[in-house]
């Protein structure tokens, strides 16, 4: 999602002077992916908030879903007082938004009042690993591609029917069907223009295959870039529809129809621009590095899967048929492979189609460029790519539960070398607080199996 423009802080100052703008919402990005902060009068953010940044609860980064304070968190707990966090405005962030009447928005890096970086925000995780990315000579370019499932109802009318018997804003499969994207077109319009004037560069929208089912594209950009827009248009895309009286769901799995994926593609080049990753000589188009890249990927995916898949409903997304991946393998341009090749010279990239719509692009970003990095450091071979229906395939799986995954993460000693005890310990809580939660619920399914039959 490259950012077209950026609102610069002198063109900030003067729409604020001429009274265009009268509100700056400052943002982190908290574990779940979610924009969490502020709005501030915009006079208030250049006279004060510009310079100094702002701050917030360090809970942010220590609570659930429902923004419950849990425990197992050293950065954050009742022992130690629930201090304060920094906000510090990342001004190449500065972008317009539409969906909001005289506003803007920039987001923030979490750091220490002392200014050090808190290390388990997922900002700085990835930051951390683009810095060791860096240092080798190269700079990583990525898209992502989130879809979502577009209902008539509100989020106040989906909220008080428990979620069920929603109306999805399609009633049936209309994957690249023009008449079912003119059917909520004025929705999908709004959101492209106003992502557009947000800085954004759009490609294109398209229907997928569950009912209600959409995709918006986005160009490639820098890493930070990508996950940053990424973010914004999430959020930006649900106040849109709901201003519209309907409600979006980017849920990995929302029913037992075909879950909302967010593909993201990665490659690597070189601090001049070079396409280190492509050799048009080689029969796979891939250079010894790109092929090192792609099988650091193979290795470290099971690890990550923590990253890729953060709630107890990702791993529901992995039915075999579903265009989900279940097997970690590889292949050109086969969307039954975990990893897909797609491209070739400059265009030459790897699409991980792991992740769900529920992913946080920073921690799945920042773990894609570590396993690359780990396979190009230890000059991994690559397995030939696989031809075929790889569901079928004898193939290592991607976890099917969060306990699973749970497991690969907390026992990697590559995760505790590559982002430190303190974020793999995080993490790590942040999954056994969702499973404690999920293990404590009784469901509807419970109650229609067992109410009057058991």
């Amino acid at each position: 999602m490259a950012r077209r423009l950026a609102l610069d802080i002198e063109t900030l100052k003067q729409e604020v002077e001429a009274g265009l703008i009268d509100t700056v919402a400052v943002s982190i990005t908290d574990m779940q992916g979610r924009l969490v902060g502020k709005r501030i009068h915009a006079q208030y953010f250049v006279d004060e908030v510009l310079a100094h940044g702002t701050e917030g609860c360090n809970y942010l980064l220590a609570v659930d879903v429902d923004m419950n304070t849990v425990e197992g968190y050293a950065m954050s707990s009742w022992d130690t007082g629930y201090g304060d966090l920094v906000m510090r405005p990342d001004f190449a962030t500065l972008h317009r938004m539409p969906w909001e009447p005289g506003a803007v928005g920039v987001l923030c890096d979490a750091l220490w009042e002392d200014g050090t970086d808190i290390v388990a925000s997922p900002r700085q995780i990835l930051r951390r690993q683009l810095g060791r990315l860096s240092d080798a000579g190269m700079g990583a370019f990525v898209g992502t591609e989130l879809e979502f499932i577009l209902f008539e109802d509100t989020y106040e009318e989906a909220w008080h029917a428990g979620y069920r018997d929603l109306t999805p804003a399609n009633l049936y499969n209309i994957d690249y069907s023009m008449l079912g994207g003119a059917r909520v077109e004025p929705l999908l319009r709004r959101i492209r223009n106003e992502m557009y004037e947000a800085g954004m560069v759009v490609e294109s929208a398209k229907g997928e295959c569950n009912l209600g089912q959409h995709e918006i594209a986005f160009r490639y950009t820098d890493a930070l870039g990508t996950c940053d827009n990424h973010v914004i248009y999430k959020t930006g895309s649900k106040v849109i529809a709901s201003q519209e009286g309907m409600a979006l769901t980017f849920m990995a799995k929302f029913n037992e129809r075909e879950g909302n994926s967010c593909h993201i593609h990665l490659s690597f080049r070189g601090a001049d621009g070079s396409m280190v990753m492509a050799d048009a000589a080689d029969p796979s188009g891939m250079s010894a590095l790109g092929k090192a890249f792609v099988a650091g990927q193979l290795a470290h995916a099971n690890e990550l899967a923590l990253l890729f898949a953060p709630q107890i409903n990702s791993y529901k997304r992995y039915v075999p048929g579903s265009f989900a991946p279940t097997a970690i393998r590889w292949g050109h341009d086969n969307r039954t492979c975990a990893f897909r090749l797609v491209g070739h010279g400059a265009g030459l990239r790897l699409e991980n189609r792991v992740p769900g719509g529920d992913v946080n692009p920073y921690l799945a970003v920042a773990g894609m460029v570590a396993a690359g990095l780990d396979g190009i450091e230890r000059s991994l071979p690559l397995e030939p790519a696989f031809q075929g229906n790889a569901y079928s395939s004898d193939s290592s799986r991607v976890p099917a539960t969060m306990g699973e995954a749970l497991h690969l993460w907390e026992s990697s000693p590559w995760i505790t070398s590559t982002f430190g005890e303190e974020v793999q310990a995080h993490y790590a809580n942040m999954a056994r607080v969702e499973l404690a939660a999920f293990g404590s619920a009784v469901t509807d399914w419970e109650r229609f199996r067992s109410f009057e039959r058991l």
